[in-house]
């Protein structure tokens, strides 16, 4: 008899329960959704996430944080962060349909959470903050490197981005067409020129 799965087979359940989630939400996700999704039984899932579905749905956010502090680390190494920073919403534009549906995880997340669970929102909250202040980050290096000469400060541009990613997560549901989306991503990165 197989026991507890080790940390790495962790890993690998709640990126299956994360996409169950992303396409689902977390309150329409049941147990068996997350069961038949990573393929453990109950009593493993249990072991491993004695939270339930919660515990897994908050791993599942904070591997979507893992990602962002990687593009952190990234634009940070990058003599042009804007430019990585407007290749990442144009790249939006060319996602399949699937993706287009699913929107974003983190602001999906903010949206249902709102009177529902004030950890997980919290939670969320906290990582589109932190998304906030890497864009502010990268906009300041490109203000001190002389790339960027818009008057507004770096924090309105920093949240002015992170309106702009959430205002696209819905968009793109509303029209998951590559060149529709285009136009749109090119009109609001023109603040960025």
């Amino acid at each position: 008899m197989k026991g507890r799965p080790t940390l790495f087979e962790n890993a690998e359940l709640v990126t299956k329960a994360q996409q169950i989630f992303w396409k689902k939400g977390y309150t329409a996700t049941s147990l068996n959704d997350l069961l038949t999704a990573t393929g453990v039984g109950s009593g493993s899932f249990y072991n491993s996430f004695k939270g339930g579905k919660k515990e897994v749905f908050s791993a599942a956010i904070q591997q979507r944080r893992e990602a962002f502090n990687d593009f952190r680390k990234i634009l940070e190494r990058s003599e042009f962060p804007l430019t990585l920073i407007k290749d990442f919403f144009r790249s939006i534009a060319k996602a399949n349909q699937t993706d287009h549906f699913k929107g974003c995880i983190i602001a999906n997340t903010v949206v249902e959470m709102t009177f529902i669970d004030d950890e997980l929102e919290a939670d969320a909250i906290r990582i589109l903050k932190d998304v906030e202040q890497m864009f502010v980050s990268a906009i300041e290096r490109e203000k001190e490197f002389g790339h960027l000469q818009n008057p507004l400060s770096s924090q309105v541009l920093g949240r002015y981005l992170i309106t702009f990613w959430c205002g696209l997560n819905t968009l793109r549901r509303i029209y998951p067409d590559e060149k529709v989306l285009a136009v749109q991503v090119e009109m609001q990165l023109d603040i960025l020129a």
